[in-house]
């Protein structure tokens, strides 16, 4: 089989060249991602792993997603090292209407990026990936992810023949051909785990991390690899974070971080590799659940979660993330974005309004870097307080759908926004607990840091390199500065109140939370 996979697939066995320009000492990096690992779940009874690779390195303290705090955004954000605004994905679910006018578009989906690349003439992202700039500097790369979100990282069409990087996503390869070599290997891409099932998803993480490390890295491993597995993220939005299920799964993922450093030690790679352990966002617990749709409508909006025929100026498309909505108004008409915003302010669920233009109570989607070309004309973060599930697990939030004790996220909760990051090699400092605020975005700078690659200057990166944690030379690092923005609407029965905390270090901003409440005069 090795044979077969070496005559016909010199890019999935790379050999990693000498880098004379790097700044780190290390020619490798891996990430592998936990989706939806909260921080406060790293232990030494579930996640022993983990938790010994964070007191042998770097421990992130104050990481952050970015909003909307879900997988395709934050996926994007990691690959580009943008702001949602500037990588031009702010939603999972994205309404563009010139790929589909009816509905919204998932846009980690292999259809819709390929259209949205034929209309934008390849610039579906707005913003080059890390995977590309590592390619295009003779760099090779392998992405293998349980989730389509990887496609996110490197989608472009290859021919069989490319030699600088493979992806992975969920059961469809670039290049193609790959594909068949998996699956005569291991077989088929298992079937997902029922969600009723008490048992985690697995089967398909034990699968792509079998598929990264015993068929892509077959010859050698290459200068960076990413590992997307599907948990925690599939049992907490089954059972809610920390339920019996959330918590196996935890442990399933710490069994496949396990197998990923145990084969770097049988290479004997890990005194050559920096690994960074990231998870696109937090979670949060459903205590209430609404229809959002349902209750525009009911309060006479014309409001619909699709269209059934061409839209009239006015319509509303509410387009669910769960912890938050997007409304996207046909025409942008300022007079119904005014009415939505003032009905907005008296409900129970209502956490954070944004505007695209400014108005009164309300802040503007640039204040939380979603005013990407295509923004919605208001977004909804629901509101959130930190009391706890049934299971002790503090972090609550009425969400559009779902199921109360369930779990969800992409709000601008605190529990949402702050995430998973531990990093640990020769390029990393031991022991060490980084208190400086961090984010999804200063990955993809830190590793071209690490590699020794320079960015393309006319797309410069928002994030930071995380130089207090790194041993060498690296960029200056500025104290941290934290503000509180506040916005108030004072009704004829009741004050509205939002506020937004955000944390900056050098140029680049992070979200703390943000939350919102209406009180009676």
């Amino acid at each position: 089989m090795r044979r077969i996979i070496r005559g016909l697939l010199p890019f999935v066995l790379p050999l990693c060249p000498a880098i004379a320009l790097a700044a780190g000492t290390a020619d490798r990096v891996v990430v592998v991602v936990w989706d939806g690992m909260r921080p406060d779940f790293i232990s030494a009874e579930h996640t022993p792993t983990l938790y010994q690779l964070a007191n042998d390195g770097v421990r992130f303290q104050n990481h952050h997603s970015v909003y909307c705090s879900a997988t395709e955004v934050n996926g994007t954000a990691m690959a580009t090292g943008a702001y949602p605004e500037n990588s031009g994905i702010i939603a999972n679910n994205d309404y563009r209407p010139d790929i589909d006018p009816l509905r919204g578009v998932a846009t980690q989906s292999l259809e819709v990026i390929r259209k949205g690349d034929r209309l934008t003439g390849g610039h579906f992202l707005l913003r080059p990936t890390l995977a590309e700039i590592l390619q295009a500097n003779g760099k090779t790369t392998v992405i293998a992810a349980v989730k389509g979100v990887g496609l996110l990282h490197d989608r472009r069409e290859r021919p069989a023949d490319f030699t600088k990087g493979v992806t992975l996503f969920e059961d469809k390869t670039l290049p193609a051909v790959v594909r068949s070599l998996i699956t005569n290997q291991l077989g088929n891409f298992p079937a997902g785990t029922p969600s009723q099932s008490a048992a985690p998803n697995e089967p398909r993480d034990q699968w792509t991390t079998r598929a990264l490390t015993s068929v892509l890295w077959s010859n050698d491993v290459p200068n960076f690899s990413l590992l997307w597995l599907s948990e925690p993220d599939s049992s907490q939005h089954a059972a809610g974070p920390g339920s019996p299920k959330a918590l196996a799964a935890l442990e399933s993922s710490d069994r496949k971080l396990k197998q990923v450093l145990t084969e770097l030690d049988r290479r004997g790679l890990r005194g050559r590799t920096d690994i960074f352990v990231v998870s696109d966002h937090g979670f949060s617990t459903i205590g209430t659940s609404v229809d959002v749709a349902t209750i525009l409508r009911n309060a006479g909006f014309s409001a619909m979660r699709e269209f059934r025929s061409t839209p009239k100026p006015g319509d509303i498309l509410v387009n669910s993330q769960g912890g938050s909505v997007l409304f996207h108004i046909i025409d942008h008409d300022e007079s119904v974005a005014h009415k939505l915003v003032a009905f907005l302010q008296q409900q129970e669920f209502a956490g954070v309004i944004l505007t695209r233009e400014p108005m009164e109570g309300t802040f503007t989607l640039g204040q939380a870097k979603i005013a990407s070309p295509q923004a919605p004309d208001v977004v909804l973060s629901m509101r959130w307080s930190d009391d706890k599930s049934s299971v002790g697990v503090p972090g609550m939030f009425a969400s559009d759908g779902g199921r109360p004790s369930a779990g969800n996220h992409a709000s601008l909760s605190r529990f949402d926004l702050h995430n998973t990051l531990v990093a640990a090699g020769p390029d990393l400092k031991k022991g060490f607990n980084d208190a400086l605020p961090s984010g999804n975005i200063d990955l993809a700078p830190t590793i071209l840091w690490l590699l020794g690659v320079k960015a393309p200057e006319r797309e410069a990166m928002d994030g930071r390199v995380l130089s207090e944690a790194l041993v060498g030379d690296a960029p200056p690092v500025s104290e941290a500065t934290t503000r509180r923005f506040e916005r108030v609407c004072v009704q004829e029965k009741s004050t509205w109140r939002q506020y937004l905390k955000v944390s900056q270090v050098n140029e680049t901003l992070y979200l703390d939370e943000g939350n919102g409440a209406q009180t009676p005069k």
